[in-house]
């Protein structure tokens, strides 16, 4: 008789004794009349959990302190092919298990032959900051950034101010689960007080209009940078869940979270407040209330950012994702300055990249993460800044932001609303809409009365109906999951009856589950 012990559980299992032994990671002891094997050395890593543009994973169901460490000797690899003796910036969030993800992670990474600096607990954008101050080859930051407690992660760099995209995920995927690694002696140092250096850069935005706001961070980490910073650069604040607390008990820190939205709103009308922020777990992400307690979509606000650094730099290039207001292409004030806009696949990678390729001077997705260039940034998102860039808007304009969104075009939006697809099957599922909606065009069939007229396959399926009213349907790349959005100019009728038709079209497919949120 056989048993598992599998992180300190045994398990009673039917296996072929040959097949044991000849694993070299796994322990077998007597025990009276049983076989006592320890699996705690074992290597476990779920495929999946590498996804477009970062990794994720629950931890330890899906992956495990050794397979942590493969994917820090993966990065590591990746590393050495384009630099010789390498230094990596390394950080982490403040989940109860982070550091100990950390550690496993820096081992893989010192044992391919690179030199680690650790700059301790942190934010993402801390750490893309840091390659800049550090003079870094690569950077590695260990979230999950808005997941629910149980995830970890990892977001890496290795260009100045990027972020690995599907191609280098799909590279790092491969020499992990290949073990093609690179064999080497790094080092490891630790780097004392570098958030003192980046909440010092932020700080340095002062305004001159005193702005109360509210600053929620939903207990995650940058409950101990975004207080500090606003405070530093003129603001009142009122703090809201800014203690931490890796349990996340009122709601997960994310910005496009209907509940955390809630929150924030009632605590600015009840303040009298002159805006309001919702950071997410690791800071790379801002939502925006209004001096009304009104929720306003993070792309409205890019748009508005927008409007303003125009003026002040015309000519100007915009990248925005799929999922932002169709508003930014006929805005008059961008025209007026003669300003493009680039509409581009959803996630923080690939906006990234294409802020950099294009030389646009900032970048806006939906989700809340924004993309400030020079001389406004280095091109990377930071939830923080991009707070900072509301408060200058603020004090430039001299009016409410209640006022100045009532200056945009008035559109009916929905939230992000996420159902359940299995990673395996979610891009078949899109893959398959993208057929069946062709055909509806092409068939003239009428959505709430209006025909399709165009449709964008950037990044999943964006279709146009001929008011402008748009429906969106992608597949999630960093959760088991489709994203649906929908937007109409026309009236928030519409914008319903685009969902429903969605919801229909997934409905047929068999293959989708419960929503997170719906209109």
């Amino acid at each position: 008789m056989l048993y598992v012990d599998f992180f300190n559980i045994p398990y009673k299992i039917e296996i072929n004794r040959t097949f044991i032994e000849q694993k070299k990671n796994i322990s077998i002891k007597k025990l009276k009349n049983c076989t006592y094997i320890n699996m705690k050395n074992s290597i476990k890593i779920d495929p999946l959990g590498f996804r477009e543009y970062d990794a994720r994973w629950l931890y330890p169901d899906n992956i495990n302190e050794e397979g942590i460490k493969q994917v820090g000797k993966g990065f590591g690899t990746q590393v050495l092919k384009k630099n010789k003796n390498p230094k990596v910036t390394v950080g982490h969030d403040y989940r109860s298990y982070s550091e100990e993800v950390k550690k496993n992670f820096v081992d893989g990474l010192i044992s391919t032959g690179c030199n680690v600096e650790d700059i301790g607990l942190c934010l993402s954008p801390t750490i893309y900051f840091s390659q800049f101050k550090l003079n870094s080859d690569a950077v590695a930051m260990i979230t999950a950034s808005h997941n629910e407690n149980g995830w970890t992660g990892i977001k890496m760099g290795i260009e100045k101010g990027l972020t690995h995209c599907k191609e280098e995920m799909s590279e790092l995927k491969n020499i992990v689960l290949n073990k093609k690694f690179s064999i080497g002696k790094g080092s490891y140092k630790e780097i004392k007080n570098f958030n003192k250096i980046y909440i010092d850069e932020l700080s340095k935005n002062k305004i001159k209009k005193k702005i109360k706001a509210v600053v929620a961070c939903g207990n995650g980490t940058a409950g101990i940078f975004a207080p500090s910073i606003l405070r530093g650069i003129g603001c009142d604040v009122i703090e809201l869940d800014c203690n931490l607390d890796f349990n996340f008990p009122k709601y997960n820190p994310n910005p496009e979270d209907m509940k955390m939205l809630h929150e924030i709103s009632k605590c600015v009308k009840e303040n009298n407040a002159d805006i309001g922020f919702g950071f997410d777990g690791d800071g790379d992400r801002v939502g925006v209330i209004d001096n009304k307690g009104n929720e306003i979509f993070a792309d409205k606000i890019g748009l508005l950012i927008a409007r303003n650094i125009s003026n002040q730099y015309p000519n100007s290039k915009f990248i925005v994702d799929v999922k932002s207001t169709g508003l930014f292409e006929k805005d008059e004030i961008l025209n007026k300055n003669n300003c493009k806009t680039i509409y581009w696949k959803t996630g923080h990678s690939y906006i990234k990249r294409k802020v950099n390729e294009e030389d646009a001077i900032a970048g806006f997705e939906k989700s809340g993460h924004f993309f400030f260039n020079k001389p406004l940034g280095f091109g990377f998102d930071d939830g923080i800044n991009s707070a900072i860039q509301v408060c200058q808007l603020l004090n430039n304009e001299n009016k409410k932001m209640t006022d100045l969104m009532l200056e945009l075009p008035k559109t009916f939006q929905s939230p992000t609303m996420s159902p359940f697809c299995k990673d395996e099957e979610k891009y078949e599922v899109i893959k398959q809409l993208n057929t069946t909606v062709n055909e509806l065009k092409n068939n003239k069939t009428k959505i709430d009365g209006l025909v399709i007229k165009n449709i964008l396959t950037v990044n999943g399926i964006r279709f146009s109906l001929e008011d402008g009213s748009w429906g969106l349907i992608r597949a999630s790349s960093n959760k088991p999951s489709l994203v649906v959005v929908t937007e109409s100019p026309t009236s928030d009728k519409r914008k319903k009856e685009i969902f429903y038709f969605i919801n229909s079209l997934l409905k047929k497919t068999g293959k989708v589950g419960e929503y997170d949120q719906k209109i």
